[in-house]
């Protein structure tokens, strides 16, 4: 049963995830879009440039976004490491986007802006998949699960009953702390 409450949790919380990351996209796509059309279109640039300076103004926008909000939860590993690495997968997206464009601008010979407009999105949608499974899994980590190291001979620390924090070690007075409840356990107070 807990390993359910578990799951169901974990699916939650990455719901709200993906739900906070889907609107930061969705603002980073109006801003790849309309800066594509203007360095395209308007500024005559060639559709690879174009891909490439409006994903760069959109990718600083995002990564603002995700980091003090979709991610703002997560551990902060340092803006510095986490902007090369979030710039580093962002380049991977964009190569990805390149590819559904270079192909439909070089090989199949699609130029009008509809077709380098639906190249784009379809382009757009492959790099987000890749984009949210890369900052979740490395550029905007999850906290460190607790450890708890279990001696020979003494039991594991149980966790208190729901509504409760701390840990219960039957048996193991610990320095600096009181006596719970419970008869010969040492209660340690949640972090």
């Amino acid at each position: 049963m807990s390993l359910l409450v578990d799951l169901w949790a974990r699916l939650r919380r990455m719901a709200r995830e993906l739900a906070k990351f889907g609107s930061v996209g969705a603002l980073s796509f109006v801003i790849t879009f309309a800066f594509f059309n203007v360095f395209h279109t308007a500024l005559a640039m060639g559709p690879l440039t174009s891909t490439t300076l409006a994903t760069v103004i959109a990718t600083t926008f995002a990564y603002f976004a995700n980091r003090y909000w979709t991610f703002r939860h997560r551990e902060r590993s340092g803006l510095g490491r986490e902007y090369v690495l979030f710039f580093v997968f962002n380049g991977v997206g964009l190569v990805i986007t390149q590819i559904f464009i270079a192909f439909g601008y070089y090989v199949l010979d699609q130029r009008s802006t509809i077709a380098s407009n639906l190249a784009l999105i379809i382009g757009t949608g492959a790099a987000t998949v890749f984009r949210f499974w890369s900052y979740r899994k490395w550029v905007f980590t999850a906290p460190e699960p607790a450890v708890h190291t279990v001696q020979p001979g003494v039991p594991a620390p149980q966790p208190f009953p729901a509504g409760q924090s701390g840990t219960v070690t039957p048996g193991v007075p610990a320095p600096g702390r009181h006596r719970g409840t419970r008869t010969g356990a040492t209660v340690r107070p949640g972090r």
